[in-house]
């Protein structure tokens, strides 16, 4: 089973690898600071999903804290001034506040020569003509990757998850950014409570129906758009942590979250580029499933299915 990862893409672009720089802008989110809720999807830890970036400092001192982190990883090989770097704004919501004050902050951090794309995570409900207009102006300049959260197709579930917003929300976002030339990355939850396998497919399928919708009028660039698929994670501090306690679900095994990835990859189209295929969760708050926490073994649990899917 072949698909596009984005680790291939970026080499075909830029003839190296590029890493990722976890950012904060000093945003927060309307499902925390009372305008929808305070407590946040239940989901979402006390980071706002945003535990491994920078502290929130000056974006300058943020990026030479990431990248001591990042260059740890990157062979002695490459000189530092040759090294390229994707600013990610991955906490709480960042497009959600002065759109002036974000304005500057991410001309700021594309001005640098070393970081090439910006990318931005937010939600749909925070996607104002103002914001979509500053994103579209700074892919002028450079690309960005708008990194949106959808978890789920299912209004239902998303009620269960308290996320607060409905699904034509998100679609309607969605069209908004392709029309302005954006790169868009949908972020899915498999696992979530209540859902089986068939709630899980259609809410792939619903993405890949609106990337299909929107492929005519694509910008030029890096053809990017895509997806990451992402293991739910059971976070001490979380509502969803206190349900679990009170009221186990079901959490998926190892063998059925592969299973239901190469499900996935099989409904998606070529063109879509997978951004991620399982996520992190920080040990020190993981209480489910623990056999995330070995990400070696889970990396190649999922590489071991999709050749045996292959030989099928």
């Amino acid at each position: 089973m072949e698909y596009r990862s984005v680790s291939d893409v970026l080499k075909e672009t830029y003839g190296q690898k590029i890493y990722r720089l976890s950012l904060q802008s000093g945003c927060s989110c309307p499902n925390r600071d009372g305008t929808l809720g305070t407590g946040g999807c239940t989901f979402c830890s006390n980071g706002g999903s945003g535990e491994f970036a920078s502290p929130l400092l000056p974006v300058e001192e943020q990026i030479r804290l990431a990248k001591q982190r990042v260059d740890q990883k990157i062979p002695s090989s490459i000189p530092a001034e040759k090294r390229l770097y994707i600013a990610y704004f991955q906490s709480y919501t960042n497009t959600y506040g002065d759109v002036k004050r974000l304005r500057s902050l991410y001309q700021e951090t594309i001005r640098r020569p070393e970081i090439c794309i910006l990318s931005v995570g937010t939600r749909p409900d925070c996607l104002g003509s103002d914001q979509i207009r500053m994103l579209r102006e700074l892919n002028r300049f450079k690309p960005v990757w708008v990194e949106l959260g959808l978890q789920t197709a299912s209004d239902q579930t998303a009620q269960r998850i308290h996320r607060g917003y409905a699904l034509k929300v998100f679609d309607d976002a969605y069209r908004r950014l392709k029309e302005a030339g954006l790169t868009v990355i949908v972020h899915v939850i498999l696992g979530l409570p209540d859902e089986n396998e068939s709630d899980m497919l259609q809410t792939v399928r619903h993405v890949s129906d609106l990337f299909w919708r929107y492929q005519v009028g694509y910008s030029e660039g890096i053809r990017t758009d895509g997806i990451k698929l992402q293991l739910l994670h059971v976070l001490r501090g979380t509502q969803l942590a206190r349900e679990y306690q009170e009221k186990p679900f079901h959490i998926l095994t190892l063998e059925e979250y592969c299973r239901i990835v190469i499900s996935c990859l099989k409904l998606l189209p070529e063109e879509i580029v997978i951004h991620r295929l399982t996520g992190d969760g920080p040990k020190a708050l993981l209480i489910a499933p623990l056999w995330s926490a070995d990400k070696k073994k889970v990396l190649n649990t999922l590489n071991a299915t999709i050749r045996n899917t292959d030989r099928e």
